[in-house]
């Protein structure tokens, strides 16, 4: 009588445990196919303009095969294990949908949004089954301090997975899907047009070009918005100017990237377009980049000498390559390897179906024919230009010249000393682009 009274307390609560682990499967499972749909959408059915299906295949197919994956072996998995994919899933989720919520309040929702928001409130499910799961799965049966110590140990185990793995793949996620949206302002000071061009794999990007009074054109890069003064400047002293929205920003089709990895491309663009235009001759033609535009300046370059002159102001890295190549001496390099920026190189290049571009290091000694001015802050970014644009100059060709703005934060040389900088910036331009013509 005994014996039986115990197995039907034991069958039944067996039978509500597979119960319940078959509703929290099929929850998750549901959860993991909305995102898997808006990953279909967002790399094969409705990619952006200019882009094809092709253009997504690594970025498509490792998040599919990953959601899959997760998705099968699920319901074989240990409770605590569970919890926790739910719980990384659900960060990932979310993240997917942040570009539709940037493009939501920045110029409208198109195409892959509207699945890029569903994905949302999945993450959402994805979180709560993992709490629940792993508040249901704690352990009680144990003495009390290694109880606290066990969790404890598995709190910290958990940061280090966010900050080494969940954050890197989701900041790849980011700059690789989000991009300024709208067009600025145009304060040029001087009359422009409309103008647009062709990149080598097929992108129309557009922008704003100043006809110049002198022959000479300089590029203001990256994008509409950041280098109007610079373009005012130059715009004042005769030059002419050309700004524009890189790919996948503002009215330029193609894929973003924060990172500026494929940005060359964008410039070759601009100088073959440029070479095309009477009002312009083809040997004054000079590009001065902010940041990012920088360093996709120094590759610009080094892969052709058609860019007479080039200043790349604020330029340090924009890969691991680079952090590794500016890092000096072994525990500094191995403190990039230990570090979240190798994870983050990885999800960028999987997001992008590309690989990182060479270090700038290596770019610069490529450069040959390209007169060169580094300009960096002495404090921009934490102080981590300085070393960089010294081993730049360094390894730079002549004609070559650098400055160190010891006021100013990140790019703010023409605010913190806009004579100084307007002096040294088209005396450069002045002697590289209208005196050796």
């Amino acid at each position: 009588m005994t014996d039986l009274a115990a197995h039907a307390v034991v069958a039944p609560s067996r039978a509500g445990v597979r119960a319940l682990l078959g509703t929290e499967t099929a929850v998750v499972r549901v959860a993991l196919a909305v995102v898997a749909l808006h990953v279909v959408d967002d790399a094969f059915l409705q990619p952006g303009p200019g882009n094809s299906a092709a253009d997504h295949v690594a970025g498509g197919l490792v998040p599919l095969a990953l959601l899959i994956g997760v998705a099968v072996v699920y319901p074989r998995l240990r409770a605590g294990f569970r919890a926790c994919l739910a719980l990384a899933f659900g960060v990932l989720a979310i993240t997917t949908g942040t570009e539709a919520a940037y493009y939501a309040t920045h110029g409208g929702m198109s195409g892959d949004d509207y699945t890029g928001l569903l994905a949302v409130p999945a993450g959402l499910v994805l979180l709560g089954v993992g709490i629940v799961t792993l508040w249901r799965s704690r352990r009680t049966d144990d003495r009390r301090l290694w109880r606290y110590v066990r969790r404890v140990l598995l709190t910290v185990a958990g940061l280090l997975v966010v900050g080494l793995v969940l954050f890197p793949i989701s900041l790849g996620y980011v700059v690789t899907h989000t991009a300024r949206a709208e067009v600025p302002k145009a304060e040029l000071g001087a009359k422009y047009e409309n103008v647009a061009f062709t990149t080598s794999d097929g992108l129309r990007l557009k922008g704003w070009f100043i006809p110049p009074k002198n022959g000479a054109v300089v590029i203001a890069f990256p994008g509409r918005a950041g280098p109007q003064k610079q373009a005012r400047m130059l715009a004042a002293h005769g030059y002419g100017v050309l700004l524009f929205d890189r790919r996948g920003e503002g009215e330029s089709e193609g894929d973003p990237n924060v990172f500026g990895w494929d940005g060359a491309r964008d410039l070759h663009a601009a100088v073959a377009y440029l070479r095309t235009r009477p009002d312009v001759d083809p040997e004054r033609i000079g590009a001065i980049g902010l940041s990012v535009g920088g360093e996709m300046l120094i590759q610009a370059a080094a892969e052709s000498d058609e860019l007479a002159a080039i200043v790349s102001e604020g330029g340090s890295g924009r890969s691991i390559r680079d952090d590794y190549a500016n890092s000096r001496g072994v525990q500094a390099k191995a403190g990039v390897i230990a570090s979240p920026l190798p994870v983050i190189a990885l999800a960028t290049a999987v997001f992008t179906d590309g690989l990182p571009p060479p270090s700038l290091e290596s770019l610069v000694r490529r450069i040959d024919s390209t007169a060169v001015f580094f300009i960096f802050a002495t404090h921009g970014q934490g102080g981590s230009e300085r070393a960089p644009n010294r081993h730049f100059y360094a390894a730079a060709h002549e004609p070559k010249e650098i400055w160190e703005v010891p006021v100013g934060d990140h790019i703010g040389g023409i605010t913190a000393r806009p004579a100084e900088y307007e002096q040294r910036v088209l005396g450069f331009f002045d002697r590289e682009l209208l005196e050796q013509s």
